[in-house]
Formats: C-alpha cells, structure tokens, sequence
C-alpha cells in the first residue's frame, strides 16, 4: 500500500521519517518530496509498505500523531489521475486571461 502523509516537520530526516513506519512492519520506501529549486523539504511524503494490514495500522495509529513537533496527516495514497502532472500546484503563471480583476471590459 502506499501512503501519503502531510504535515511532516521540515527537520525530519528520511531515516527518520521511515524508522516511524517500520514499527508497523516492512517498509518498501519512505520519502519526504523535497523542492526541485531549494532542496528542502515540502513538508509530505510518500511510504510504501508491502503487507496492506501493516499499513492500515500504520495509517489508523499514526495520523493526527505528533511527529517532532506536527501532527501528521497520513492517509492512503490516491493514485495519480491524468491530467494531475503539474508540478506547479494548479496555476501557471503570466497573463493568460481569466480573471481581470473584476467587472468586464468589454
């Protein structure tokens, strides 16, 4: 199963963040996604954990679960759906239109 969880405190090591799992059972990966530009930490992760039981005891025991300092938002990873490939967030930038700021111009 893989999980996805937010809210990870910005000083957690990936070794850290994994050793938190494996007292479920077996941990495939953990990692925390780390910006492309700064290569700090975006505050969430993804673990991967082979026996689906261990990971819904992970996922039910660990959320909302203080994690240095944050409580952490674990639930199951939703797979990607097409179309969700920006890595931007949702918005591109320049001027494409769309809202003006308000009131038609024309």
């Amino acid at each position: 199963m893989n999980i996805y969880v937010a809210n990870i405190s910005y000083n957690a090591s990936e070794d850290e963040f994994r050793e938190l799992f494996e007292g479920f059972g077996e941990v495939s990966s953990a990692r925390i996604i780390l910006d492309k530009e700064t290569r700090r930490s975006r505050g969430f992760g993804f673990v991967e954990m082979p026996d689906d039981t261990a990971a819904q005891q992970a996922i039910d025991e660990l959320n909302g679960v203080s994690f240095q300092g944050k409580n952490l938002n674990v639930t199951e990873a939703r797979p990607k759906t097409e179309g969700s490939g920006n890595s931007r967030g949702g918005f591109s930038g320049g001027n494409r239109g769309g809202y003006n700021g308000g009131g038609n111009r024309w």
